[in-house]
């Protein structure tokens, strides 16, 4: 295979893995539990922003169609320039600072500080398509951002 080529491949993999993290917002937007859970392997692990674990594709519309119909209702999911590693040919690692934006929110274009989020997404090529088969949201709270990480700060100037 000759550059050329190999870049052609490249791109259009990254590409894939970017319209599946496309497909996974819109279908949060719409409120569709059960396309957004199609974004995901049958086999899917995904973990909450709370620590709840969601195994399989199923629960991850069960878990999510009370959240459309609720509290996120009209709520759009963002994600900031994720980062996109390629482990092997068929397997993708996304890291991305995001959250949600809540319908009350308006045109924000970022979420609130207190809905943002690290996110981790580990793909898998199915056919022509990108799957996600893991999901981690871990809220961000960048140390320093906080009064002990202030303290500290504080503390290491002091000497």
């Amino acid at each position: 295979m000759g550059d050329q080529e190999q870049v052609s491949t490249d791109q259009r993999d990254e590409r894939g893995v970017r319209q599946a993290l496309s497909r996974i917002a819109d279908a949060w937007a719409a409120g569709d539990a059960d396309g957004y859970a199609r974004q995901f392997s049958q086999d899917a692990d995904y973990t909450a922003f709370d620590g709840t674990r969601m195994a399989g594709r199923q629960a991850i519309a069960d878990g999510h169609r009370a959240l459309f119909r609720g509290i996120m209702k009209g709520s759009r999911m963002t994600m900031e320039q994720p980062s996109i590693r390629f482990v092997t040919d068929d397997v993708a690692v996304v890291c991305a600072l995001g959250g949600i934006v809540m319908r009350w929110q308006g045109d924000r274009t970022r979420p609130s500080a207190k809905r943002r989020s690290s996110v981790t997404f580990v793909f898998l090529r199915e056919g022509d398509d990108w799957l996600a088969t893991a999901f981690q949201n871990t809220r961000y709270r960048p140390f320093a951002n906080t009064l002990p990480g202030k303290l500290a700060t504080l503390s290491s100037r002091d000497g």
